[in-house]
């Protein structure tokens, strides 16, 4: 059997997933978490108690630690464990950087289950999976400017929305959301944030 632990903060989609997986006869999900903070502890567990390394399963944006960043910290434990990122907001920037970060799967929420299922098998054994779509976006658009902070802000500018707004829907204080929109519009040469979050869409960025 090959262990699963899945995070995600949306609890319809990650219980749902969770059970989908748990009908797979190879496969089976030991937790599910709503965070990447939840995860990491019970990795730790697993690790010291001396259990077989997981598969684990990160949604891309969740409250507090993101996908990347929990990956990151995973990795740091057990370098060679299989990491797969399943997102609704497949960014070729996310994905280069999900690459670097050692995560060895990446597909987009839209996959069906037995497409999931058969991705954690691959990661499980040592390979890699990346939507196919993805990819050829990715490689088309080139390497972005933008940090996954300026990307995230970005992202919720595109509708004109206050920088107030934004900072409540990117669960930032106000002057870093400021610091990180100024910095976004000096990168893309454009005069507003709206207009930042035109062009960075327009190249695949966002």
């Amino acid at each position: 059997m090959i262990p699963v632990l899945l995070a995600d903060d949306e609890t319809l989609i990650r219980t749902a997933l969770a059970t989908m997986l748990d009908l797979e006869p190879d496969l089976d999900v030991v937790a599910h978490v709503d965070s990447g903070e939840e995860l990491l502890a019970l990795w730790q567990q697993r690790v010291r108690s001396g259990e077989p390394v997981a598969v684990a399963v990160l949604d891309l944006q969740m409250t507090g630690l993101d996908g990347i960043d929990t990956a990151v910290r995973l990795l740091e434990q057990t370098p060679n464990a299989g990491v797969l990122i399943v997102t609704s907001h497949g960014r070729p920037g996310y994905l280069k950087r999900a690459l670097s970060a050692g995560v060895r799967g990446f597909l987009p929420k839209t996959s069906s289950a037995s497409t999931l299922a058969s991705v954690i098998r691959t990661v499980h054994d040592g390979g890699r999976y990346v939507d196919p779509a993805l990819a050829a976006e990715a490689i088309s658009t080139g390497d972005s400017p933008l940090t996954a902070r300026e990307a995230d802000v970005l992202e919720f500018a595109i509708d004109g929305a206050s920088i107030e707004e934004i900072a409540r829907r990117a669960h930032l204080a106000v002057g870093t959301t400021r610091n990180y929109l100024s910095s976004a519009m000096t990168k893309l040469a454009v005069a507003n944030r709206y207009e930042a979050a035109l062009k960075a869409r327009e190249l695949g960025w966002i």
